[in-house]
């Protein structure tokens, strides 16, 4: 049976984000929520961690109905060229019930 798949991912950005003028950068932003949305998965928190990690601008959890829906977002991101952009890491897990 399919369960949601949690993705915590940490990133930040390249510095050909920061080329990219605030214009580009938010049509970026925007095509990236739309893939989110396309594949039904949600964004569940993002966080700035700036003033707290140096190695880390900012974090979240995003919640995928399945793991197609995940390895799809993925796909859509490549498409969008969106790793020339960012250097993230991210762990993937299911709702653990106590």
């Amino acid at each position: 049976m399919a369960q949601p798949i949690y993705k915590v991912w940490m990133l930040n950005y390249r510095e050909a984000f920061y080329k990219l003028s605030l214009e580009e950068q938010n049509k970026l932003t925007a095509k990236v929520n739309q893939a989110l949305k396309d594949v039904g998965g949600e964004r569940v928190v993002t966080c700035v961690s700036v003033w707290s990690s140096e190695n880390c601008l900012a974090w979240g959890v995003e919640k995928f109905p399945d793991i197609e829906a995940v390895q799809k977002f993925a796909q859509l991101l490549w498409e969008l060229g969106q790793y020339q952009y960012i250097e993230s890491t991210s762990f993937l897990g299911t709702e653990y019930q106590i």
